[in-house]
């Protein structure tokens, strides 16, 4: 009997743990689930098919990375240099649009020939599926460049389904005076700085799960603004995600998980 009790007991706390013992579940309000640069465990990062993918996962919304070909194209991809299928690499910003689409980007994930894929696509296919837009931007921008991007997404998809993310202020500063109605959110990690700068301005924020606390939360639901957390892969930083109550998780994985 007391064996019985123990078992009964650590599968009780696993329930607890892993959320799906009912009681729990009712505590939790729903979360959007963002596809991490579109269903990357599945797909490569930032391409066509994994953004296709999310929307199979039942993923809420789709977060991408922006950057600027050399000749002005704006494309998805997270670092600064395209690796492709043969090996070698170009670096985006140095090449033009043509040039970074001779060739199949390097896929270990699927059977799937995939190309670097433009953020107008990307917009396309987020229409397709209702989702909502991470946008995050890389590195540096001038007002002109930003005054493109999101008239192309005013006129492609909906700027209300749309979240402008970045590490650099000043970038999160530039947009919200030339579209004041577009939602906006700080990319905040470990030595980022003090997030209450976001007060300010009414920023949202995506942090980091592993910088994130009741406190931050609450702070920022206390002013009305959301909070976004990256990126749960496994059950127990999802779990801790859900625990925060926050309203949005970034997951490759995960897709419709509430």
């Amino acid at each position: 009997m007391k064996r019985k009790a123990l078992v009964i007991a650590a599968a009780a706390g696993a329930a607890a743990l892993f959320g799906i013992h009912k009681s729990n579940e009712k505590k939790h309000k729903d979360i959007c689930m963002i596809a991490h640069r579109g269903h990357s465990a599945k797909q490569p990062g930032n391409t066509e098919a994994a953004f296709l993918s999310a929307i199979e996962n039942g993923s809420g919304g789709i977060e991408t990375d922006v950057r600027i070909t050399k000749d002005g194209v704006f494309v998805v991809n997270h670092n600064d240099e395209v690796k492709f299928n043969d090996g070698t690499e170009l670096l985006v910003a140095d090449s033009t649009y043509v040039e970074l689409t001779q060739k199949p980007i390097y896929n270990d994930k699927s059977k799937e020939v995939c190309y670097i894929c433009t953020f107008e696509r990307y917009l396309d296919i987020c229409r397709q599926g209702n989702m909502i837009c991470f946008i995050e931007l890389k590195g540096e921008w001038t007002d002109e460049q930003i005054n493109d991007l999101f008239t192309m997404a005013k006129e492609k998809y909906d700027l209300s389904k749309c979240s402008l993310q970045s590490f650099e202020f000043d970038n999160l500063i530039k947009a919200h005076e030339a579209f004041p109605e577009l939602n906006i959110m700080l990319t905040y990690g470990k030595n980022c700085g003090d997030y209450r700068r976001c007060f300010d301005y009414g920023f949202d924020i995506d942090a980091d799960y592993k910088v994130a606390t009741k406190e931050m939360v609450k702070e920022f639901h206390d002013k009305g603004l959301k909070v976004g957390l990256w990126t749960a892969n496994d059950l127990f930083s999802l779990n801790f995600c859900r625990m925060l109550d926050v309203d949005y998780i970034e997951s490759d994985i995960y897709g419709g998980v509430k």
